[in-house]
């Protein structure tokens, strides 16, 4: 879900030919859950091989993916680890809403309405070990590091933002500007327009880029000061923040009160809301652990591997890999000459 303050972000719209030669770290569960999400059939059903197995997840991540390297763009895959145990609540309450929509699907499919059948399949979305492992393989079989946080994996993507290791964090919610990223990239999609929730009709879409310090700047507020906002509106690890609080009343309860962080938890009566000690969450943010010695390699795609993965075993197309492929390759030489054409 991720906090809820976009409307305080300050950012703009970019054009994807920005980021040419840029590394952005992408939050992967982040973009698996869209594809699953959205990847589906007219009446909610996701793509699948014919063992039953479902592919939505490796469509949406081998098609973006070439498109991004076809721009010129060197992403890095980041996935999560373990949650922390504040995590769990939330896990708990995302669990709650699947079963509710499985069983509104479930009275659709028996009225044999494909709306509503399509409008909540997606909302029953679940990212398996096995989902997670193919789409690792994949990532490595098209010739791109993968990085494995110990914990969030938002928060080892902002890490490698912060060290300048990447330029920006790719990722539809706003956490990792909590985890310290300085840059983050929202609607990263190379087609320039997005599904609209379950429906089947699209809107146009722009990247975003969203920076750290103009946010922080425009709000008059420091990064401890952003976190302690969230955790009002409410995060992952204390949903639902303090109830009649929103992004504006938190920012004025800041601007009253400065880092007096204690005066504003008390005036908001934090223990009537919530048993956990607000100071942890703060502290989750400031100090998650992060895998500090991953290394970022390029390779080139394998092809007798991706071949393995989708082909052989997904039943995906063989033509449409192969010609992936090639377009790839074409748009790397085009990427070259231009290159050696500054020179000239």
């Amino acid at each position: 879900m991720g906090v809820q303050i976009t409307e305080l972000l300050v950012g703009n719209s970019i054009k994807i030919e920005d980021l040419a030669g840029k590394i952005i770290a992408i939050d992967s569960f982040n973009h698996l859950y869209q594809f699953l999400t959205t990847i589906r059939q007219r009446d909610g059903t996701p793509l699948m091989d014919r063992h039953g197995n479902v592919t939505s997840h490796l469509s949406g991540l081998f098609s973006r993916t070439v498109n991004l390297l076809e721009n010129n763009i060197r992403p890095v895959y980041v996935f999560d680890g373990k949650a922390p145990e504040l995590k769990l609540k939330e896990r708990e309450r995302r669990e709650g809403l699947k079963k509710k929509a499985e069983e509104k699907y479930k009275v659709a499919v028996e009225k044999e309405d494909v709306d509503e059948m399509k409008k909540y399949a997606g909302r029953t979305s679940r990212l398996t070990r096995e989902m997670i492992e193919e789409a690792k393989q994949l990532v490595e079989a098209l010739g791109l590091p993968v990085v494995q946080a110990p914990s969030e994996g938002e928060a080892q993507a902002a890490f490698l933002v912060a060290e300048g290791r990447a330029y920006a964090v790719a990722s539809q919610d706003a956490d990792s500007l909590l985890f310290g990223a300085s840059k983050l990239i929202r609607n990263l999609s190379i087609s320039g327009r997005r599904r609209r929730g379950a429906t089947l009709t699209y809107e146009q879409i722009q990247p975003e880029l969203i920076e750290l310090n103009k946010t922080l700047e425009a709000l008059k507020i420091t990064r401890e000061q952003l976190i302690v906002l969230s955790i009002l509106v409410g995060t992952d690890y204390n949903q639902g923040g303090i109830k009649g609080i929103g992004p504006k009343n938190a920012l004025k309860l800041l601007h009253e009160h400065g880092e007096n962080f204690d005066k504003i938890f008390s005036e908001v009566k934090w223990t009537e809301h919530h048993s956990i000690d607000w100071k942890k969450i703060l502290d989750l943010f400031l100090h998650l652990p992060v895998e500090k010695d991953c290394r970022l390699r390029w390779l080139e795609p394998d092809e007798g591997k991706l071949r393995e993965i989708l082909v052989e075993k997904h039943d995906f197309s063989s033509e449409r890999i192969l010609s992936s492929l090639q377009k790839l390759q074409l748009s790397k030489k085009k990427i070259m000459q231009k290159g050696l054409g500054e020179f000239l």
